[in-house]
């Protein structure tokens, strides 16, 4: 199966290591173009004007959507970020909808979470909720 990962750069180390057991059990993993750059810094001291600015100019959405499409699935990675519990993000939530509209399995690696202003529209979307165990795919 060819597996889109979505997720907050703060799970870079996460993503990446969940896209090497995807992979080890046969699948075709994507990864956010520059998850690697994330890796090694703390994503809590990033700018967020830097971030928004290298989206619109490496058009990161648009770059990732077109992953989305090319794939069978998304894995949203959504551990714990400060104070939220199972944390999906915006751009986490325009790909959980890109994946809806398009057809695609959503996988959420934990449950949803409590986040008011989207945890309707994604119980709405029906994700399969893996529970932190990959062999669920």
């Amino acid at each position: 199966m060819k597996i889109t990962i979505c997720g907050s750069m703060a799970f870079s180390d996460a993503m990446e290591q969940i896209a090497r057991s995807l992979q080890r059990k046969g699948h075709k993993v994507f990864l956010p173009e520059g998850t690697q750059d994330y890796v090694a810094i703390d994503t809590e001291t990033i700018n967020k004007t830097e971030g928004a600015k290298k989206k619109i100019e490496k058009d990161l959405i648009r770059r990732h959507y077109k992953l989305i499409q090319d794939s069978d699935a998304i894995l949203v990675v959504n551990n714990d970020k400060r104070d939220t519990k199972n944390y999906i993000g915006g751009n986490s939530f325009l790909e959980i909808g890109f994946a809806y509209i398009l057809g695609k399995k959503i996988y959420l690696l934990n449950d949803i979470p409590d986040i008011q202003l989207i945890q309707q529209e994604i119980v709405a979307m029906q994700p399969s909720i893996l529970y932190g165990d990959l062999d669920r795919i």
